[in-house]
């Protein structure tokens, strides 16, 4: 990682957050995003190397500033060796009571922003014929559960997305990883939408106890490092994906009574 130019979104709090401090102490030159521009501050702050951390704010639910944040960023160190995609938010409410309005929000931020993005930074990553994505995606990326209905799809539809655009790619020295995590402890459902679109406030049980985003982060970055396509990280939740592509009665029987919040 040392000297890659690395932009991640979402690094005001949790997981992104925790890709920063972890790629600043491997020596990589960071762009770090969110629309808290004071948080992102407050991150860079806590750097051991401040030089080599540049503040970029942005909204990703504004979608056609994006190609323009985009350019922006290209010009801080003239590439992006690597994009991560951590900025998102997270529901909690049964499908038929969401308004329409809050599921369009899920979908623009959570998949519209990841995908404008990517395409921005990728014709320079083809060019210099080396490159990376990271889409951090969600276990509910891969199966469906109770209050997460558009959450679960706009994160369904980046593995639909970004695994079509592998294989059209074709390129060997440019990399995706869809990660998926878990349980991990970060304010995600602190600030998950409710049906109206207001924020939940409040932190899950299950989300309390999950893994640190510390070592969410490090797996990642060794996923990365492996070139792995996809990546799940957490605890016994992990299981959920297996259990469903080779057991889906049983999964289905299961994930009805699991514990979600």
């Amino acid at each position: 990682m040392k000297n890659k130019v690395i932009w991640i979104t979402g690094a005001s709090f949790g997981i992104g957050e925790a890709l920063v401090y972890e790629l600043n102490a491997l020596e990589a030159k960071l762009i770090i995003s969110s629309r808290n521009r004071d948080e992102l501050f407050r991150v860079k702050q806590k750097c051991r190397n401040q030089i080599d951390v540049h503040v970029l704010s942005l909204d990703l639910e504004d979608s056609g500033s994006l190609p323009t944040k985009a350019e922006d960023a290209m010009r801080i160190y003239g590439r992006i060796d690597m994009l991560i995609n951590s900025g998102g938010i997270s529901q909690r409410a049964l499908a038929l009571e969401t308004d329409l309005k809050t599921e369009q929000r899920l979908m623009d931020v959570n998949f519209w922003g990841t995908t404008i993005l990517s395409k921005a930074v990728l014709p320079s990553m083809i060019k210099q014929n080396t490159g990376t994505i990271v889409c951090i995606s969600s276990l509910v990326g891969k199966f469906g559960t109770r209050l997460r209905s558009a959450y679960a799809a706009s994160k369904h539809a980046l593995h639909g997305y970004f695994e079509s655009l592998r294989i059209e790619l074709d390129n060997p020295n440019i990399h995706i990883l869809l990660a998926c995590p878990g349980f991990i402890k970060t304010k995600v459902t602190i600030n998950a939408l409710t049906a109206n679109g207001s924020k939940q406030g409040t932190m899950d049980s299950a989300q309390e106890n999950g893994m640190s985003a510390e070592e969410c982060a490090k797996q990642i970055i060794k996923a990365i490092e492996k070139k792995k396509d996809e990546v799940y990280i957490g605890g016994k939740e992990v299981k959920g994906v297996f259990l469903k592509r080779f057991f889906p009665s049983i999964f289905n029987k299961i994930i009805k009574k699991a514990k979600v919040t």
